[in-house]
């Protein structure tokens, strides 16, 4: 099991800093959120600055995933606005490709990027812009990880699968499964929902939660039982990362990341 850390959860670090500090706990890897202060893909001379980030994974042995979670980057008024649902989805957009081209440039594992707020009469316009960052991943050698999120237009597994159907089933969109969205809203079990999507799975956030609430918890405090995640993870194959997601938890960013990875560490033995 590889175990990495998303650098959501530090954003009050730089993110070399943060990086440094992921690796010196024993991650094997890193969720990236291209974000203000990490890695801004808005920011003068991208290239040379991707360039660094990839020399710096290098030195520390990270492996990295892109995440497009970015809160007010595209609007400092309006959380995660606009989405690929909007009228006007040209600045998301614009900022997906720019995460296809960093991902490419870094050899990310995979980029991950969700639907957004918005009414059903949507869907045909998101899909129409999931279509074309699945073309500018196919050109760039990118493998696309769709999250399904809570609250929004793909909410669930199953409408993930509707998504996907769409899009007419490109090879290079996969599911991007946060576990803790699984005990969230999932019908099914954990550990059935991460069997159940086996074949397509190219990206994993781990977190706890309760039932119906839709909090990102640290591990032990809310209702998940880890050892069989972590034994249907094994079962069903993946071999990609397993990125911590505590978006809320930057002020404490190194005590929680620490205790994170040993809790993981202590279920990964229990099924073993």
């Amino acid at each position: 099991m590889r175990f990495g850390y998303g650098t959501n959860g530090f954003t009050n670090h730089r993110l070399p800093e943060a990086l440094r500090v992921i690796a010196d706990l024993g991650y094997d890897g890193v969720a990236l959120t291209l974000d203000t202060n990490h890695l801004d893909p808005f920011g003068a001379d991208l290239a040379r600055r991707t360039a660094a980030v990839a020399a710096d994974l290098e030195r520390l042995g990270l492996a990295v995933v892109i995440e497009t979670g970015a809160r007010y980057l595209l609007d400092p008024w309006h959380k995660h606005s606009p989405t690929l649902m909007d009228h006007d989805p040209a600045r998301r957009l614009d900022y997906l490709r720019r995460a296809v081209r960093v991902g490419a440039d870094l050899g990310a594992e995979a980029v991950s990027f969700w639907a957004g707020i918005g009414p059903a009469d949507a869907w045909e316009r998101l899909v129409d812009g999931c279509g074309q960052i699945v073309g500018a991943a196919a050109e760039a050698g990118v493998t696309l990880g769709f999250e399904p999120e809570p609250g929004m237009l793909v909410n669930d597994i199953a409408d993930w699968r509707r998504l996907h159907a769409d899009l007419g089933r490109p090879p290079g969109f996969g599911i991007t499964l946060d576990i803790g969205h699984c005990r969230c809203l999932e019908p099914q079990p954990v550990p059935d929902c991460v069997l159940a999507v086996a074949g397509d799975l190219v990206n994993v956030q781990i977190d706890d939660m309760r039932r119906g609430v839709h909090e990102h918890l640290e591990f032990g405090t809310g209702e998940i039982d880890f050892p069989p995640v972590l034994a249907a993870l094994d079962a069903a194959g993946y071999r990609g990362l397993v990125s911590v997601e505590l978006p809320r938890h930057s002020h404490a960013a190194p005590a929680v990341a620490a205790q994170s990875l040993d809790f993981l560490r202590k279920a990964a033995d229990d099924h073993a």
